[in-house]
């Protein structure tokens, strides 16, 4: 299956309210060690329910039950469905085979009922905060692997995308273009990692629409990610300080954005994703700023005409 295939498939006459997933990072729940507090599933999945989304990604390796079958009906009690699953897998080197991991993810997936894997192309290394640089025989090795990944996903009925990713071996415009020239692949848009790493968010969903079969949705402050492309600060530091915000309260173009791709025929997921460290139980209410980027995301489709009906 396609992006072009997810993009007019069934979901063509869903409004796109009802396209809008939440994601467990904006609940501070990561799979980087000593990321931060880590909420329970129970409070992160009824707070998802009750703001009104529809689904949820899986979360890392360790939120939900290992069992497939259980992570459906965790979320089936929870009234939400499954989206995808982000997946860093190490693809750049050629002692390494990706698709076992990938796999693994994918079951799930399918017993789920969701569409998508979202593969990010991770270093081998612990967090984002450092990367090494790739070589002709890495990036061969990567797109390779890309491809392999894309077969066997389309042959579980699921969509594999690519994740640009900060402190990943892909984050740039200009290595995500590389990815989209040479490889099958789907596109997740991340419209934070993508603009950190700097790329133009904008200008991939207006050149792009058909290879973007996944999106996730932030808004960031451009301070901070200029700080992190100049090795300012870390990209932890920079999220610890704030360099995500709600939607609309930064300087991505949330509007511009939502407008090409439903222009240009996207009616897949917009899943709500801002990174999120929370220093303890008693920290500031993640819900709140999922509320505040919901009700912006609903005001731009409205504004823009593409609620839906």
């Amino acid at each position: 299956m396609s992006a072009e295939d997810t993009n007019a498939g069934t979901t063509a006459a869903t409004p796109l309210a009802n396209r809008v997933a939440g994601a467990p990072i904006s609940w501070g729940v990561c799979e980087v060690p000593g990321w931060g507090h880590q909420l329970e599933p129970g409070t992160v999945l009824r707070e998802m329910r009750e703001l009104g989304l529809a689904a949820t990604e899986f979360g890392p390796d360790g939120f939900l039950p290992d069992a497939p079958e259980d992570k459906s009906s965790t979320l089936a009690g929870f009234g939400l469905k499954a989206v995808g699953q982000f997946v860093p897998v190490v693809l750049h080197d050629p002692a390494h085979d990706p698709l076992p991991e990938v796999e693994r993810a994918m079951a799930g997936l399918v017993a789920a009922r969701a569409s998508t894997v979202v593969i990010a192309a991770a270093t081998g290394q612990a967090g984002y905060d450092a990367r090494p640089e790739l070589d002709d025989s890495g990036w061969s090795t990567l797109l390779g692997n890309l491809d392999r990944i894309t077969g066997a996903a389309a042959g579980r009925g699921l969509v594999a995308t690519l994740h640009p990713h900060v402190g990943t071996m892909i984050e740039s415009g200009e290595e995500t273009a590389r990815v989209l020239d040479g490889s099958r692949i789907g596109l997740c848009l991340d419209t934070g990692h993508l603009l950190i790493g700097g790329g133009d968010p904008v200008a991939v969903a207006r050149r792009h629409p058909e290879r973007i079969a996944h999106v996730h949705l932030k808004d960031v402050r451009t301070d901070w990610a200029r700080r992190v492309r100049d090795g300012e600060a870390t990209y932890t530091e920079a999220v610890a300080g704030g360099m995500y915000v709600p939607l609309g309260r930064g300087d991505v173009d949330i509007a511009a954005i939502v407008s090409a791709l439903e222009g240009g025929g996207y009616r897949g997921w917009y899943v709500l994703e801002q990174d999120t460290i929370l220093t303890g139980p008693a920290d500031a209410d993640p819900a709140r700023d999922v509320r505040a980027s919901l009700e912006h995301l609903l005001s731009v489709a409205d504004e823009t005409g593409e609620m839906g009906t």
